[in-house]
């Protein structure tokens, strides 16, 4: 079950990838001089259409935070574009901050992971849908015959 804290944490990791997609936004340049020199030549474009790239997936996965949609993907891709934005831009006064959103997204992935049965079923509540069977609501409902 998923908890209030789990909830800020996630609402906060989704406005900061949010806010910073938008940052970028407006000023790509600038943050793709952060890049280490050696990191500027895996990209397969100009420096400004790879950061629009990282600025679109900022948007998105502060999205997908935001409205509590495909968190674990949103989780996942976060935690991966962390730490590669550790990799090719190097642990400084900065980005060490980054080690917490990539441990924030991870913490957050790890319990919207959906969960399986031993036939590899997805278990949802018969009632609402959802990824997990342990909702008072849904509990009373079963208690009471409701279908």
């Amino acid at each position: 079950m998923k908890t209030g804290t789990y909830h800020i944490l996630r609402v906060g990791t989704g406005i900061t990838f949010l806010w910073v997609g938008i940052l970028i936004f407006r000023n790509p340049l600038s943050w793709g001089a952060m890049l280490q020199p050696w990191a500027y030549n895996l990209i397969p474009g100009s420096l400004e259409s790879a950061m629009i790239g990282t600025a679109i997936l900022d948007v998105i996965i502060g999205i997908l935070m935001l409205i509590n949609v495909w968190t674990w993907v949103a989780g996942f891709l976060g935690a991966l574009h962390m730490a590669i934005i550790l990799t090719t831009v190097g642990i400084n006064d900065i980005t060490v901050r980054d080690i917490s959103i990539l441990t924030a997204c991870l913490a957050i992935m790890w319990p919207a992971l959906p969960k399986k049965t031993k036939k590899g079923q997805v278990l949802n509540c018969e009632f609402c849908g959802r990824e997990s069977d342990d909702h008072p609501f849904c509990e009373q409902k079963k208690q009471n015959g409701a279908a």
